[in-house]
Formats: C-alpha cells, structure tokens, sequence
C-alpha cells in the first residue's frame, strides 16, 4: 500500500467524523448538548463544556483534514517543492518536422 493510499484512507476517515461531530451541533444551542445539560441540571458536564468540546473537535478535525490533504497533494507530486517542478527551458530542444512541399502537375 502506498502513503498516498494511506493519506487517501486517513482523509476519508477524518472526513467522515467532522461529517459526524458538524452533524450533532445544533446552531442555536439544542442537539446533544441539550440532552445533556439541558433543562437546568448540570448533567454529564453541562450545555457549555459539551458545547466547547464539539466546537474544538470541529477545529480539530478540519485543522487535521487540512494537513492531510496538503501532505498528500506532496506526496503526490513525488516531494518536490515548488522550484523542482518549474520547467526549465533551457534544456527543451524541439525539432521541427522537415517541410515538404505537395507535388504539383506539370501540364
């Protein structure tokens, strides 16, 4: 398996568990964190450290994903930087194809 399946592999996985923890926040404050401190009892840490975790787990993961990708995006382009995938000119020699001209009927 190459890294570059691997990185594939990890960004898929990464992917799929922000999809996830987006996915449980509720923009106006309900969604799980309600079910777990909701209502004015302070259960299983309460409505703002539930909410604090799924924001930084938010971060997290897209902060990860962002890494990954652009780790892969160099693998994939086999470690070079920036200067070794310029292409020098310099050393380009293109050769024209020789020029024939049609037959032309002599009358």
């Amino acid at each position: 398996m190459t890294t570059f399946t691997i990185f594939l592999i990890l960004i898929v996985i990464v992917s799929f568990l922000l999809i996830v923890v987006i996915m449980v926040q509720n923009p106006k404050g309900g969604g799980l964190s309600s079910s777990f401190g909701g209502g004015g009892s302070q259960q299983l840490g309460g409505v703002k450290k539930t909410t604090d975790f799924l924001d930084k787990s938010t971060w997290a993961l897209a902060t990860l994903l962002l890494v990954l990708i652009l780790l892969s995006n160099i693998d994939l382009m086999g470690g070079s930087g920036i200067e070794d995938s310029k292409i020098n000119t310099e050393d380009i020699q293109v050769e024209a194809p020789p020029v024939t001209t049609p037959p032309t009927e002599n009358n």
